[in-house]
């Protein structure tokens, strides 16, 4: 349980917000690229409490700016993409990906007024499927070298939906192993993974969950007496891993519209083997064009009462759409002041707890955790998670660690 001010520090993300200001430290996903075609149309964006305009010039560099031209607040968003960025249809003020006005056809010839025109202005840059966006202060950081970031197209797969709710708690979400046997359980015949024992430990990026199952006699997976351990990761500010398989992890990106909504940036990562078509197809959670889940509450997420006699929610095979339902339950802001924890929750807690202190560090004026600066540091494969037996008299957080250094290593 929180109290209202904790939870409002959480939770509030617009500009000069202490949580808006940690966000702000660390690259942010402004868009899919296949959302940014070369030619295609500037595209309205609202992030992190902002109005803004993504587009790309004529050479394909992206650029993020306020949308509202500094001359008369038109849309720019209407504007033509000629003569090396972004003209505003109103009165032909022409912006660059910096925020530059490099041309004011009205003024008279010789006028320097562009000169003193800086307009708002994030620098991107484009990295595994997705336009990404530093909206902080000073010089941006390095972007972080995660896999799923890192790795072409044949071995990742992007999407993403909208979530209508605060970002927090859409990420806590997945820092609940247990909630798999319940929420996501598609046989009743079958109790699923049950109550793991579960271990959390801080990490320089965040918190490491772990998730241990021993599993003996009876089990097709492994031998008697091994444990079942699933790693997941929370990685400061907004990011979750979730195990996957030896091969490979997915990743949660929450990243807040505004203070009621968010995107959920779905990334499928596997390290050798290319991501299946089953993943590239959406799995089984069907989209709008826009990026909106087909199941949804305005339909009550085609929950389907008959339906769990077999399935525990009712809500088909979707795990998007049973995520939704419960995370959007909880209201557009959750208040957490009601909620009574218990064994289940000490990832959320763990997260929170780290989640906290970095807001306040930063309100403080101290650099962000987890934030890089030197391209030589910028090693990042403990973030990665996996799900695997941990042979018997091992101890699994000793395993774990020399395991993900040799997979990612020797990739």
């Amino acid at each position: 349980m929180l109290s209202q001010e904790e939870n409002e520090l959480l939770t509030r993300v617009g500009p000069g917000t202490p949580a808006g200001e940690l966000l702000r430290r660390y690259w942010q996903p402004a868009a899919l690229a296949e959302e940014l075609p070369s030619g295609g149309a500037p595209l309205p964006v609202r992030l992190l409490g902002e109005d803004l305009v993504l587009f790309r010039d004529q050479q394909g560099q992206p650029g993020l700016l306020g949308i509202h031209c500094s001359h008369r607040g038109a849309d720019l968003s209407y504007g033509r993409l000629e003569d090396g960025g972004l003209r505003c249809i109103y009165h032909g003020w022409l912006y660059d990906v910096q925020g530059r006005c490099l041309e004011q056809p009205g003024e008279p010839a010789g006028s320097t007024f562009n000169e003193r025109i800086r307009h708002p202005a994030y620098p991107c840059r484009e990295v595994g499927g997705m336009i990404l966006t530093y909206m902080g202060p000073g010089e941006p950081p390095v972007v972080p070298a995660y896999e799923f970031l890192m790795a072409d197209d044949e071995h990742r797969f992007n999407t993403k939906f909208f979530q209508n709710c605060n970002y927090v708690q859409g990420n806590e979400g997945n820092l609940d192993p247990t909630h798999n046997s319940f929420l996501h359980n598609f046989s009743l015949d079958d109790p699923g993974d049950g109550c793991p024992t579960l271990e959390t430990e801080e990490t320089e990026y965040g918190v490491r969950i772990y998730a241990i199952r021993r599993l003996g006699e009876g089990s097709a997976a492994v031998e008697d007496g091994e444990n079942y351990v699933k790693v997941t990761n929370f990685v400061l500010p907004n990011i979750s891993t979730i195990s996957g398989d030896r091969d490979g992890h997915g990743a949660h990106w929450h990243v807040p519209i505004d203070d009621t909504h968010h995107w959920k940036y779905h990334i499928t990562f596997r390290r050798t083997n290319p991501v299946d078509q089953r993943a590239r197809g959406g799995g089984r959670s069907p989209l709008t064009p826009d990026y909106h889940l087909v199941r949804n509450a305005s339909n009550r997420y085609m929950q389907d009462r008959s339906e769990m006699t077999q399935s525990f929610s009712g809500i088909g095979r979707d795990f998007q759409a049973q995520d939704s339902c419960v995370i959007e339950g909880a209201g557009p802001i959750q208040d957490r002041t009601q909620e009574h924890f218990g064994y289940t929750d000490r990832g959320i807690i763990a997260a929170r707890k780290v989640l906290l202190r970095a807001i306040r560090e930063v309100h403080a004026g101290r650099e962000a955790p987890h934030v890089i600066r030197d391209p030589n540091a910028n090693t990042t494969f403990m973030v990665t998670a996996r799900a695997d037996a941990v042979p018997a008299g091992i101890h699994w957080s000793n395993y774990w660690e020399k395991g993900l250094q040799r997979a990612t290593r020797s990739s």
